[in-house]
C-alpha cells in the first residue's frame, strides 16, 4: 500500500521534524502509516531541502526580525542600520561590543585552519581557490563568552537557539576572498542531503564583522547590486529561505578581496529545524 502525500501527512511531518525526531523515527512512522520506505524517505529529504525548489518565483513573506529601529537582544541593545526588501536584508549596529570582538578573535588564533566548503556532489568538506581563508568553530554555548553571543544572535533572529549552527570564525588576509555562492543548501545538488538531516535547510544569515578592514573585504550581493563595508561591531543579516519552503537566488553574497589589513568575521547559520552538528 502507497499512501498519498496529503496536507495532514505533510503538515505531521514538519511538526514532528520541529520537534527535534530524528529522520530514522518520522520514516519508520510513515511506514508503519502505509508509506513505501522509498517515498517516505524522499518526502522527508523534500521536506527538509525545501518544499519548492525551484527558487524562480520566491514570494517574500513577513520577515521574522523585529521592524522596530531598537532591538532589545537578550543582554545588549541592538540598533536597524539599514533595512532592504528584496533580499531582506538588515544592517545591523552595536552587535558586539569592540571588547567582544576582540575576545573572540584572541580565542579563534590559536586553532585557525584552512576553510572548506561542503562539496555538492560528495558532501565532503574541501578546500577550494574560491575561498581563501582560515576559519574554526565553537560549539553552542562553548563558554560563557560564547553562550552570551549566541543567547543574543539568536534573540536579534528571532530564531530558536537550539536552531542554530555553531558560531563560525574567519580570517582573511591580504588578497583572501569568497567568490559568490549561496549559503543554503541547493535542493538539486546531491552531495548536501546528509547534511540537511542535521536540521534541515538553512534559512538565514548573520554575519557579523570583527574589526575595521583597511581596504576591500566588502560583503557584495551582485543580483541586488549591494555592497557593505566591515565595521567592527556591525553585522549583516539576510534571510534565504520562507514560510513557503522556497530559496531566494538574490541573496547570492561574496566576500570581496582584501586589499589591505586583514578581516575577521563570525558567521551564525539557522536552521529549518534543532541542529545536530
Amino acid at each position: 500500500m502507497t499512501v498519498a502525500m496529503d496536507a495532514s501527512w505533510r503538515n505531521w511531518l514538519q511538526g514532528n521534524l520541529a520537534r527535534g525526531c530524528s529522520v530514522e523515527s518520522v520514516v519508520e512512522s510513515m511506514v508503519r502509516g502505509g508509506f513505501d520506505k522509498d517515498v517516505a524517505s524522499a518526502a522527508v529529504r523534500a521536506v527538509l531541502a525545501g518544499e519548492a525548489p525551484d527558487s524562480s518565483s520566491y514570494e517574500y513573506d513577513t520577515c521574522p526580525v523585529s521592524p522596530d529601529r531598537i532591538i532589545h537582544a537578550h543582554d545588549r541593545e541592538i540598533y536597524s542600520v539599514l533595512r532592504v526588501g528584496r533580499p531582506q536584508l538588515i544592517l545591523f549596529g552595536n552587535v558586539l561590543s569592540a571588547e567582544e570582538c576582540d575576545q573572540v578573535i584572541e580565542l579563534s588564533e590559536g586553532k585557525l585552519q584552512r576553510s572548506t566548503i561542503v562539496d555538492p556532489e560528495t558532501g565532503h568538506a574541501e578546500t577550494i581557490r574560491n575561498r581563501s581563508s582560515e576559519g574554526t568553530y565553537f560549539t553552542l554555548s562553548e563558554n560563557p563568552l560564547i553562550d552570551r553571543l549566541d543567547r543574543r544572535i539568536s534573540a536579534l533572529m528571532n530564531w530558536p537557539l537550539e536552531n542554530g549552527e555553531g558560531l563560525q570564525i574567519l580570517r582573511y588576509g591580504v588578497g583572501g576572498e569568497y567568490r559568490p555562492h549561496f549559503d543554503y543548501f541547493p535542493p538539486d545538488q546531491p552531495g548536501h542531503a546528509a547534511h540537511l538531516v542535521r536540521g534541515g535547510q538553512r534559512t538565514a544569515t548573520l554575519l557579523v564583522y570583527l574589526n575595521d578592514v583597511e581596504r576591500g573585504g566588502e560583503t557584495v550581493f551582485p543580483e541586488a547590486d549591494i555592497s557593505i563595508s566591515p565595521r567592527k561591531g556591525n553585522a549583516v543579516y539576510f534571510r534565504y529561505f520562507n514560510n513557503f519552503g522556497q530559496l531566494d537566488p538574490v541573496t547570492k553574497h561574496a566576500g570581496a578581496p582584501v586589499l589591505a589589513g586583514e578581516k575577521w568575521i563570525m558567521t551564525k547559520w539557522m536552521r529549518r529545524y534543532p541542529y545536530s552538528g
